[in-house]
Order: structure tokens, then C-alpha cells, then sequence
């Protein structure tokens, strides 16, 4: 292996800038409870209002959720933007909690949040600059009311949030993420308040209810009525509408970020559920943002994190400089857009990510970045790759020995979930976690690199080009790019699947012909890593992933009533005519 492009003169900024200090206390504040937001339609919305305590007009942060108001953890940082000269409006969204509606997650925000920034620009104690602030869903609602163009809008921070529901949420290359969506959305979240897991997973509950049951049933269109009895609407679109269609279309902000004038700044990790929505906020914004102001003040910050900053996940301690506080990146942002204060955030490269293996933050002028060179590495194999006891092999040069490798996807044995990219819904493993437990089994290809001489950096997109075949009429190809590690923990980097129904567009599903090869290209994600001097680069190829995943029974049938299994024969190419292969974005060494 070698590190193939010369020194980039972007990387010059790779060392650590340190952040202003954070702006000391200044206000005493009030809170002020349940006050009413009328939408246009006539619904009243509640929220809870911490501002200065003295007469004044302030700018104002909006924050909308569906998690409660009044819920542990939400104070902390509002008192501590009132305390810094915000009026800060947290307000429960239609249908939860104190708020009036009917709950239909996602597909009301757009309206109501654009209602609720034009409010509270109107208010006594506002001076009419509004910004929005919030993580995961309430990282969503800030796209969607951006994308109406409220005129009193001045800057959004979308921390791991979404860009596209069905594509960076409760779908992946046309596969249904089944832990989320069933945890998330027919579990805890099916009516007005937030519902505890605990019944699933307490010692005392009976095992018809605990989740290791219930996940296996079928059809997937009921299994919202296994846990509660009843049917819950939204789990039930969300798995009729399993192709990308006008449904999804409507509450997606990846075609509207034309319509989004204000900037944002995206912050998310490498190990999230939502790790394309940041991706794809940053780069939609820097490309397509509707002004000026809004492509030169788009900002990224991806961590070695899941759904939040932290310094150590799953198996893995990335040190002290891992950890951030989100609040004292997001009072620097609204205070220079909103209080318009110089702290330089406007000056600074508008990339910052963490490279993994040797654990430092960079800076980049762009993503993906400049000069990165998409390098294919190939899987060889003397016809027996299966298990890491295996012969396959991944390496630069093309593919030589064998011309393929096969094993068999037992629906009924899936693959079980080990680390990746999940958060919020079933309690299964996500980030960094050793892959040694499913590299062991036969269902699993394994192709492992020689051990590296050089320090091989990457950042950026990661993608698969597959060629295999499956002998029906359809079946799941899920990968994983590891960092074997010289002790042998082989942590695991980024992952992607495809459902190969959908491998001509998620719009276009169209079932396999038995037994033809096809060329499948997956989508991985991004990553940060430098594979350091000692380890290896291996790639896990297999059919499943549950219950991040659902199951692909390899009928074809409906994923929402399909109950047919069968036993897939599956057959992975690496000859010079179907080379599958890796594409890592290489980098210059930081």
C-alpha cells in the first residue's frame, strides 16, 4: 500500500484552532410557561419561554421538539443562551405533549416551524433576528421550516440531523432500518407522549414482549400491534411506501435546499444514524444554497461520535481532543449571526472532521476534499474467502486466482448487528465495535489486506462496486470497511447495503433475474481514518444486518406483507471482467 498523492497545501490548517472562550454570564432570566403559538390553521402549539429578566428586545432561538418541553435535559443549555442575552422558545410540536393536533411525525414541521419563527420575531421581547437550534429531530424541523424561507429567519445549527427522511432515516440503499423505525416510531414514539421501553427489556417481561421476540414476526406491516395491541399509522406509511416516492418527496429537504437562504452550520459523527444528513447539508448548502450568505457561511463538524459528541463509543477511546460541548460551538455561530458579534467563526476553513487512528481534528477548505483520489482496492480470493480463517484477500493490484466466492443467507440466521452506524430505536450495538464475532461466521466473506509499511489516510465518500449474482429474485448486500488492528480488534469504519431490487435507482424497484451477475454499487457513507503502520484494511461482505436491518426474506415479495422465506445461494465475482472492488478516498498524510 502507499500513500499515492503528494502533500495538499490545505492540510497546512490541519492543526488544532482553538475556540474563543466561552462569553461569561450577563442576565438574570424569567421562564415563562405553556404560552400559545397559533398556527395558520387554528391549531395551538405550547411553549415555554427563558429570556432575560429586564425589559428589552433580544434575539431569539427557536427549539421545537417532540420529546416534551419540560423534559430532563432540555434546561441546561436554554438558560444558558438566556443567561448570554437569548429569548429562547421551546415549544412542543403538533400532537405532543401540551401542544394540540393530531401527531404525524415529520410532516407537519415545515408550516408550523415557519409559523413559529414569524411569532416570535413578532413579540415584544424579540428584535426580529431569529435563529433555530437542536439535534436529531429537532435538527429536521430546522431544514424544513428553513426551506419555506421564513423572511425573519437568520441562521440554523442542525445538529445530527436529517436532509432526507427516507434516505438518511428509515431507509438505506432501499433496505428498512428496523431497529429505529420500530424502537423509535411505533414503540416509544406512537402517540402524544414519549412511551418507556422498559416492558421489552425488564427482567419480568414475558417473552412474547421482549424485543428478541417480537423483532422476528412477520409481516412487518403488523408488527406495530405486537408490542401495543393497536395500529400505528405513520409505522404503517413508513413501510408501504418503501420506495422513494412522493410521500417521502414531501418532507425531504435534498431538492429544496435552493429554497434555504440562511446559514447552517451541520455537526454530526461518524458512527451516526444520520451521518448522511449531515454529509448532505453541508454539501447541498455549499452547492445549492439560496444565497450568497448561505453557500460561503456553510459549516461541518463530523466527530468520531454516534448521536452526540462524546470520547469514547462503543469499543473504542478516541482520547481527550474527541470530546466537544456542542453548546460553545453553537453560541459561537449564533452569536456572530445573531448578536453579530466578530469572533472569527466566519474566517475559519468551513470543514472540521476527526481523523480516526491517529485521533486529531483537521480543517478542510471543502468536502468531499480537494485533491482526495477515489482508490480502488480489489478482492481476490483462491474461492474460499469465507470466515477471517479465509483466503480473500483486498489489495491494488487486479484480481487474480479464483473467480468467485460463494455462501448461503439464511433469512432465519441472519447476520447479528455488531456496532455501525444506529442510534434511538432497539437497544443494539453501533460504533466502533470488534467484528471478530461475525468475521467467524460462513455467511461472511472476508478480504484482508497485506500489513501496511506507510500510514494510509482517508476522508471522504466510500463506495462499493460489487459484481454478484443470487439465485432469486431478490436479496440484501451489506458491507463493512474494518481497521484490523495489529492485536487483531478489527474495528469496523463504515458500512452500506443495498436491497438489489433497488440498484437502479431508489425510485425504480425492479426485481434480479436467478443466477445473473449484476454490477451493484453501494453507497458506505463517509468515513476519517488513517490505517496506521502494522494494521490491515478488510472488507466484510454478507446479506444481513439485524435487527439494524431488516431481514430480506429473498422471495421478493412486499416488505410490508411479504412472509415468504427461502434461502439465498449467493456468488461475489472478482475476475478481470467483474473486478469487484472498494473505492477509498485517499489523502494526503495531515
Amino acid at each position: 500500500m502507499r500513500n499515492c498523492l503528494p502533500f495538499l497545501s490545505v492540510l497546512a490548517a490541519g492543526a488544532m484552532v482553538a475556540a474563543p472562550p466561552v462569553r461569561p454570564v450577563s442576565e438574570r432570566i424569567r421562564i415563562e410557561s405553556n404560552i400559545v403559538v397559533p398556527m395558520r390553521d387554528g391549531v395551538k402549539l405550547y411553549a415555554d419561554i427563558y429570556r432575560p429578566d429586564r425589559d428589552g428586545k433580544f434575539p431569539v432561538l427557536v427549539v421545537r421538539t417532540p420529546y416534551g418541553k419540560q423534559r430532563d435535559g432540555m434546561h441546561e443549555t436554554k438558560i444558558q443562551f438566556a443567561q448570554r442575552g437569548y429569548a429562547v422558545v421551546i415549544q412542543d410540536t403538533r400532537g405532543r405533549y401540551e401542544s394540540e393536533g393530531a401527531w404525524d411525525p415529520f410532516r407537519n414541521e415545515a408550516q408550523d416551524g415557519y409559523d413559529t419563527v414569524e411569532w416570535a420575531a413578532r413579540q415584544p421581547w424579540s428584535n426580529g433576528k431569529v435563529g433555530m437550534e437542536g439535534g436529531s429531530y429537532l435538527g429536521n424541523v430546522q431544514w424544513q421550516a428553513a426551506a419555506l424561507t421564513p423572511p425573519s429567519l437568520v441562521a440554523i445549527f442542525p445538529a445530527v440531523a436529517s436532509t432526507s427522511l427516507y434516505h438518511n432515516t428509515f431507509y438505506h440503499g432501499g433496505a428498512f432500518k428496523l431497529a429505529v423505525s420500530y424502537g423509535w416510531g411505533a414503540v416509544r414514539m406512537p402517540l402524544r407522549i414519549m412511551y418507556p421501553q422498559y416492558w421489552h427489556t425488564e427482567p419480568y417481561a414475558p417473552p412474547e414482549l421482549k424485543y428478541e421476540t417480537i423483532m422476528w414476526r412477520l409481516p412487518l406491516g403488523e408488527l406495530d400491534r405486537a408490542s401495543s395491541g393497536q395500529a400505528v399509522r405513520h409505522w404503517r406509511d413508513w413501510v408501504k411506501h418503501q420506495s422513494y416516492d412522493d410521500y417521502w418527496r414531501a418532507i425531504s429537504v435534498e431538492e429544496k435546499f435552493d429554497q434555504v437562504k440562511v446559514p447552517a452550520h451541520t455537526h454530526g459523527g461518524w458512527f451516526d444514524l444520520l451521518l448522511n444528513g449531515t454529509l448532505n447539508g453541508f454539501t447541498g448548502m455549499r452547492r445549492n444554497g439560496g444565497s450568497e450568505i448561505a453557500r460561503r457561511g456553510a459549516k461541518m463538524t463530523v466527530g468520531p461520535w454516534g448521536h452526540g459528541p462524546s470520547r469514547k463509543f462503543g469499543d473504542v477511546d478516541f482520547g481527550p481532543e474527541a470530546m466537544r460541548r456542542l453548546f460553545e460551538r453553537e453560541l459561537q455561530w449564533f452569536d456572530h449571526y445573531l448578536m453579530g458579534i466578530d469572533n472569527g467563526i466566519d474566517r475559519e476553513p468551513p470543514v472540521e472532521i476527526f481523523l480516526m487512528g491517529i485521533n486529531r481534528w483537521v480543517r478542510f477548505d471543502d468536502w468531499p476534499i480537494p485533491g482526495a483520489r477515489p482508490t480502488p482496492f480489489y478482492l481476490s480470493s483462491g474461492g474460499s474467502a469465507n470466515t477471517v480463517r479465509g483466503d480473500g484477500t483486498l489489495g491494488e493490484a487486479r484480481p487474480s486466482g479464483a473467480p468467485s466466492d460463494h455462501f448461503r443467507y439464511d433469512p432465519n440466521q441472519p447476520v447479528p448487528t455488531v456496532g455501525g452506524n444506529d442510534c434511538c430505536g432497539l437497544p443494539v450495538s453501533a460504533g466502533p465495535v470488534d467484528q471478530r464475532p461475525v468475521e467467524d461466521r460462513h455467511d461472511v466473506l472476508v478480504y484482508t489486506s497485506g500489513i501496511l509499511k506507510e500510514p494510509l489516510a482517508i476522508a471522504g465518500p466510500v463506495r462499493m462496486k460489487l459484481h454478484a449474482a443470487t439465485d432469486g429474485p431478490d436479496t440484501d448486500w451489506f458491507i463493512k470497511l474494518v481497521d484490523v488492528h495489529p492485536n487483531g480488534f478489527a474495528m469496523n469504519i463504515a458500512e452500506g447495503i443495498l436491497r438489489a431490487r433497488y440498484r437502479n435507482g431508489y425510485d425504480r424497484p425492479e426485481l434480479l433475474k436467478p443466477n445473473q451477475a449484476y454490477e451493484f454499487e453501494i453507497d458506505m457513507r463517509a468515513t476519517a481514518n488513517v490505517f496506521l503502520p502494522g494494521h490491515r484494511i478488510r472488507v466484510d461482505i454478507t446479506s444481513s444486518n439485524f435487527p439494524q436491518f431488516d431481514r430480506n426474506l429473498n422471495s421478493g415479495e412486499d416488505l410490508a406483507t411479504g412472509t415468504k422465506v427461502r434461502v439465498a445461494a449467493q456468488t461475489v465475482f472478482h475476475t478481470a471482467a467483474r473486478p469487484s472492488h472498494i473505492l477509498l478516498p485517499v489523502i494526503p498524510m495531515p
